[in-house]
């Protein structure tokens, strides 16, 4: 359990850099047309941290640099430890076997094998350095990460729907979610993929309660319908 904690505690600091050496090595840099992007997205710092319930961001309360840390750099989160006695009471059982499971998040430009050699080099080194009779089992599962141009012409239809349904212009976001399939898709047809929102941030997708509101299903229809149109024309 020591041995896993120590290793554990060496992926990630308290500011969200990630420990693991050459894990930036192939994240693009930023260009001029991505940063326009962040600078004229609609988003409120205020109800984002209430979301999340904290008052205080570890990017320093900066928009810009918040939407970056979620979108454009990796990011590793610790998910806990699986195998020890964790319920109450006064029971310490010492386990036998445990597990630490984390998560990686790459972004466009990174590979899954690139990550994978680099956090498996990462923790044999730190657990060398520990000199422990126990023993160490890696194991893995990844998918890569997506981009596309929003300068395409099935962009340009949805950002047209977006403003006939629902009246405002659309802000051009990324996300942190794993749909590794949109990557097969575009490489198998060869074609420009869009992902078109219709839900909320607070839908709870994947959930045991994901939810869609009624507004966002009819007015989702029609924006569905609109974009087949415009993108038709």
């Amino acid at each position: 359990m020591t041995d896993l904690i120590a290793l554990m505690d060496t992926l990630v600091d308290k500011d969200g850099k990630i420990g693991i050496e050459g894990i930036y090595d192939d994240v693009t840099e930023l260009s001029s047309d991505e940063s326009s992007l962040y600078t004229n997205i609609h988003f409120n710092l205020e109800e984002y941290k209430s979301s999340i319930g904290v008052n205080k961001l570890i990017t320093n309360n900066d928009k810009m640099n918040t939407l970056m840390a979620r979108w454009r750099y990796p990011s590793l989160s610790l998910h806990g430890i699986e195998g020890a006695f964790s319920e109450e009471g006064a029971k310490t059982v010492i386990p036998k076997k445990v597990g630490g499971k984390f998560s990686l998040r790459i972004v466009p430009n990174q590979t899954v094998e690139n990550t994978v050699t680099c956090v498996k080099k990462h923790l044999e080194k730190e657990f060398n350095k520990l000199n422990s009779p126990n023993v160490m089992e890696i194991k893995f599962d990844g998918g890569e990460a997506w981009v596309t141009s929003p300068s395409h012409a099935n962009y340009d239809a949805a950002r047209k729907a977006t403003k006939e349904i629902y009246g405002v212009d659309p802000d051009l976001t990324r996300e942190g979610g794993s749909i590794p399939v949109v990557l097969t898709l575009e490489n198998t047809t060869n074609k420009n993929v869009l992902l078109l929102p219709m839900g909320a941030s607070d839908d709870g997708a994947h959930s045991q309660n994901e939810k869609i509101d009624v507004r966002n299903y009819i007015e989702g229809t029609k924006l569905f319908a609109s974009y087949l149109y415009k993108i038709g024309q």
